[in-house]
């Protein structure tokens, strides 16, 4: 895996990353909200994540958005969502595993 040599980040759009081995990709803010990589959303110790509770209303969900966000060391980055969740840290080896770009795609 390479490490970034440029990390751009929109609180409304998403994030991209220049590597240092070339390759450019881009995050949008649904697709990383949806692989964060915390316990409680991806699982932990081999359990799967909690599901959420069914609600038989249907509630308006804002669509995601950056609130803040911090470095992680030197390995990552810690996103702060408008829904109040801050627990997950990109580290930048993940962003690179999930990178979607068709390339990146197909060799999952």
């Amino acid at each position: 895996m390479s490490d970034p040599a440029h990390v751009s980040i929109s609180k409304s759009s998403g994030v991209k990353i220049d590597w240092k081995d070339g390759h450019h990709s881009e995050y949008s803010l649904k697709y990383l909200r949806a692989h964060c990589p915390c316990a409680s959303c991806a699982g932990a110790h081999g359990q799967p994540p909690k599901p959420k509770p069914a609600s038989p209303f249907q509630m308006y969900t804002p669509p995601p958005k950056i609130e803040s966000v911090e470095p992680a060391g030197n390995y990552g980055i810690r996103i702060k969502w408008n829904d109040g969740h801050s627990a997950g840290i990109y580290s930048y080896q993940l962003l690179r595993e999930i990178c979607p770009c068709p390339e990146c795609a197909a060799r999952r």
